[in-house]
């Protein structure tokens, strides 16, 4: 089985990201890097986790015009990373746009794309919150109308709550990639996370990655915990 675990390496400096990752390594497929560490480690941190061997996932959610998204999707390729995001809410040009420069960036330098995932809605969201934006018809529905935006555009991934993976899976293409974050132990709070599952849950919903934090890198023992849910879900 496939090692489904994304680590959020969401710790400040990348010496605390580095010796986490280290850590937690056997027991995980790959490691999140979001904004607080980029702004804080920038590039040459990607390039440290890509030496040890680790896949990365740069979690930087664009969102902008086609041609600028186009551009900073072929400086993430450039990195040699393994999936990196936009918001779906972008719409069908930006998103054609930045699976183009993917593909056409890592073909010239004779390497696999990057997934570009398309952020459908964060998972901090509910009814409630998209309401305070105009958005009426709820979560699910506005989820399933980017994913399908999304998959119409050529992504060949997405990110959405757990709540929303049994319902994704039976509009799309089983070979859409689902990754979810929102992953709980049962033990932990939910802080800002609105749309919660547990990893087995999760996986059991359909998600292909399962992207887990708090749960780990806030655990008294990182690598023990991220021991006990690659176990959990059945390795």
């Amino acid at each position: 089985m496939r090692n489904p675990i994304i680590v959020a390496l969401d710790v400040p400096s990348s010496d605390q990201a580095l010796r986490l990752a280290r850590l937690v390594a056997p027991n995980v497929g790959a490691f999140k890097v979001g904004k607080e560490l980029f702004v804080s480690a920038g590039p040459d941190f990607i390039r440290q986790l890509r030496a040890t061997g680790a896949a990365v996932f740069l979690d930087l959610k664009f969102h902008d015009i086609p041609n600028t998204v186009a551009k900073a999707v072929a400086a993430a390729t450039r990195l040699d990373i393994q999936m990196l995001t936009i918001h779906a809410g972008g719409g069908a040009a930006m998103m054609r746009a930045a699976e183009g420069a993917a593909q056409e960036t890592a073909a010239s330098l004779g390497r696999p794309a990057p997934l570009v995932l398309g952020v459908t809605v964060l998972t901090s969201f509910n009814d409630a919150g998209l309401a305070e934006l105009g958005i009426s018809d709820g979560v699910e529905k506005h989820v399933e109308r980017l994913a399908l935006l999304a998959a119409g555009a050529g992504l060949r991934g997405l990110v959405c709550s757990p709540l929303e993976l049994a319902p994704l899976r039976r509009l799309l293409s089983p070979e859409i990639q689902l990754v979810t974050p929102g992953i709980r132990t049962g033990a932990d709070p939910s802080d800002d996370q609105k749309r919660t599952l547990s990893a087995g849950e999760a996986v059991r919903a359909g998600a292909t990655w399962l992207v887990i934090g708090r749960p780990i890198y806030a655990a008294g023992d990182p690598a023990e915990a991220a021991r006990v849910l690659w176990e959990s879900l059945g390795k």
